[in-house]
């Protein structure tokens, strides 16, 4: 997984979207992983699933990155996310920013994870662990 943007349903592995976007003029790269926990506000979870429009998907999230680099001066980024069935502990997004300098990186990242919530044609799909399971926002 050489790409940026990426939707896959193999494990993410944060290594090669680190080494994708450092460069000898950032001196920060923050990474963000996104991962499956065991409850959602005291219900226990047994799995999540997540479902894609994956022909569009990586086109926002290009345009999620470009919205960053308006706001910060940031280098490149890389945005990797899971689809199909994940078991707790498994990574479910990974956002990886490169900047000069960390405060950038860390708000960068912020947003960009923000941005994913809020515009990214990706849906979750919570299994909890007495059978029901609920799409949530």
């Amino acid at each position: 997984m050489n790409q940026p943007f990426c939707i896959t349903a193999l494990p993410l592995d944060p290594a090669p979207l680190v080494a994708h976007v450092l460069s000898p003029e950032d001196g920060a790269v923050v990474t963000f992983a996104g991962v499956a926990r065991n409850h959602v506000a005291g219900r226990a979870t047994a799995y999540l699933s997540y479902e894609a429009y994956a022909e569009m998907v990586e086109m926002v999230f290009a345009q999620i990155a470009d919205e960053a680099r308006l706001r910060w001066a940031i280098g490149r980024v890389a945005i990797h996310h899971r689809v199909g069935r994940l078991s707790i502990g498994e990574t479910a997004v990974l956002v990886v920013v490169a900047a000069p300098h960390r405060a950038a990186a860390f708000n960068a990242a912020t947003y960009v994870m923000d941005r994913i919530k809020e515009i990214a044609p990706i849906w979750k799909k919570e299994h909890w662990a007495d059978g029901i399971a609920e799409w949530r926002e």
